[in-house]
């Protein structure tokens, strides 16, 4: 209960920075810094979510000889008021600089979200507005339940997308040469195919 207390006194301070959100107690939560509002996500991941973001990282395994992958939870610092946890980044190895102790301190080269029914305007819209913002240069967006990848590339300061997958669809990225796979390989998990039918 104090620990809960202490973490709203703390989230008074506006704009709330990394700072701040470092210092705060473990209480079981997870949480975001969107614009310096401090977020708490959603109540652990669905199992169609672990199992659609474990079958991606093992997918994506053509590229690590290129990229370093890291799933969540992880820290991704683009700014002091913007620190957000997707479920999976992708960095280029010419760009190891931005892997510290604390995080990626740095827009990575891909970044993926998941999406899960509480997270969907956030991740489409307020997410994807701060990633663009801060330079990461290509946004993937799974919907399990709809069966699709939506691939969005930066234009300027904005996304725009560049692709809709699809189940029979192979996910290809001018950007990331290593990527192939299709989005029904993405959801062979046993596990996901049993709960999407």
């Amino acid at each position: 209960m104090s620990n809960r207390k202490e973490n709203k006194d703390k989230v008074k301070e506006s704009p709330v920075t990394y700072e701040v959100y470092a210092e705060m107690p473990d209480d079981g939560n997870r949480y975001e810094i969107l614009d310096g509002e401090l977020e708490m996500m959603s109540p652990g991941p669905s199992t169609v979510h672990q199992g659609v973001s474990g079958k991606l990282y093992l997918l994506m395994q053509s590229c690590a000889e290129d990229y370093v992958i890291f799933m969540a939870p992880l820290d991704i610092i683009l700014t002091r008021t913007n620190v957000l946890q997707p479920d999976l980044v992708m960095i280029h190895r010419d760009r190891l600089n931005i892997v510290t102790l604390r995080g990626i301190e740095g827009a990575p080269d891909l970044v993926v979200e998941v999406l899960s029914p509480s997270s969907r305007k956030r991740d489409k819209v307020r997410k994807a507005a701060i990633y663009a913002r801060h330079g990461v240069p290509e946004y993937w967006i799974i919907d399990a339940w709809a069966r699709t990848l939506e691939r969005y590339v930066l234009s300027g300061e904005q996304y725009v997308i560049a692709d809709l997958f699809e189940e029979g669809d192979k996910v290809v990225s001018d950007k990331l040469p290593c990527v192939s796979f299709t989005v029904g390989e993405l959801l062979q998990d046993p596990v996901v195919r049993k709960l999407l039918t």
